[in-house]
């Protein structure tokens, strides 16, 4: 999917506007967190995909979302680098804080029903992005790149145990969609939590 208008403001208390300092040359997203930092959130180059994936992953498991022999973690490396999704990421002074994945359909997972939807995937935060709004920033940031690329209907999974991630989701203006909760496999239930988008109704 082609990337946002350069300078696009994507603050991290909202959507649409400037950041607190303006819109900046590079990324969707140009200002200050919570902590007085520089923060961009722009799309990833191919040569951080592997240190995407590490985020990803040592994220999962330091929350304890991912075993150590999980199967999963093959998956979220591999997320968005051929192709099959847009990958933005939150930077700092030259560091990758955080990450999330737009993925429209086809390509996207099963929760996604149509040509007008799109799948939030992969949201994960280092440890030197949390506590400073980085999570909340990617999320609309996600939802600005989707509105611009025509996205109708915003959808995404999450586990059970993610209830921060829950909260984040909600206050961003995302409900449940319980009628789309499904289970990848015997004990594992994904809850979906769907968006429409404004002026896309």
């Amino acid at each position: 999917m082609s990337g946002g208008p350069a300078g696009r403001g994507t603050g991290p208390g909202g959507r649409g506007g400037p950041g607190p300092d303006g819109p900046g040359p590079a990324g969707i997203f140009c200002g200050r967190d919570l902590f007085g930092s520089d923060v961009i959130i722009r799309t990833a180059l191919p040569a951080e995909f592997t240190d995407i994936g590490d985020i990803r992953v040592a994220a999962y498991q330091a929350d304890g979302f991912l075993s150590a022999a999980s199967r999963y973690a093959s998956t979220l490396r591999r997320l968005g680098t051929i192709g099959d999704g847009d990958i933005l990421v939150a930077e700092e002074d030259g560091q990758i804080l955080g990450t999330i994945m737009l993925q429209p359909w086809p390509a996207a997972g099963e929760v996604v029903r149509g040509p007008d939807e799109a799948e939030v995937r992969a949201l994960a935060v280092a440890p030197a992005g949390r506590r400073k709004g980085t999570g909340r920033a990617l999320v609309h940031a996600v939802i600005d790149r989707a509105a611009s690329s025509g996205v109708r209907h915003l959808v995404l999974c999450t586990m059970t145990t993610m209830h921060a991630a829950h909260r984040l989701y909600e206050q961003a203006g995302f409900s449940r969609l319980p009628d789309r909760d499904w289970s990848p496999e015997p004990g594992v239930t994904l809850l979906v939590y769907g968006l429409v988008l404004p002026g896309q109704q």
